[in-house]
């Protein structure tokens, strides 16, 4: 992927959800190494809250739709609550409320566990809010990922219309 193609190869996806693997096992590893210290029930409602609501409104619609089309508001709730950014001044707020604890490591492990062992990412609008290969992606991954031969060379950088 780059600012020109904004997809990943199967290789860059899975580095990437490496790269969250790693900030996983830190976040905890810190757990671990503070657990006499954490509030659990801060630890638990920090961590469900995430989901309560940025994937179960979305997920229930998305199931009891009939066209599985639902109203982009849920898909805004998700990429909101599953946002490293808004997580960051939760945990921001939280602290200036009520003092630091350990009990936020909640927040990068649920985000972190999500990416990285589950692949859940932020969600596109033009994509069903539960994971499905879109036709056209399937058609352009396999484009992408046959290899090039000398009789068949890689494709020139072609100028799209802004």
């Amino acid at each position: 992927m780059d600012a020109a193609n904004l997809f990943d190869s199967k290789t860059t996806y899975r580095l990437i959800r490496l790269e969250y693997l790693a900030a996983l096992g830190l976040s905890l590893y810190l757990l671990v190494d503070n657990i006499g210290a954490i509030n659990w029930w801060v630890f638990a409602g920090l961590f469900l809250y995430i989901d309560l609501i940025g994937y179960i409104p979305g997920a229930i619609a998305f199931h009891r739709s009939r066209t599985k089309q639902i109203s982009k508001v849920f898909y805004v709730l998700y990429n909101s609550m599953h946002s490293l950014v808004t997580q960051a001044a939760v945990a921001l707020l939280w602290t200036l409320e009520f003092g630091a604890e350990w009990a936020l490591l909640a927040l990068p492990i649920h985000l972190c566990g999500d990416r990285a062992l589950f692949g859940n990412f932020l969600k596109p609008f033009s994509v069903t809010f539960e994971p499905v290969t879109h036709p056209a992606f399937a058609q352009l991954e396999e484009r992408v990922q046959t290899p090039t031969t000398p009789t068949a060379p890689a494709p020139s950088a072609v100028a799209l219309p802004s």
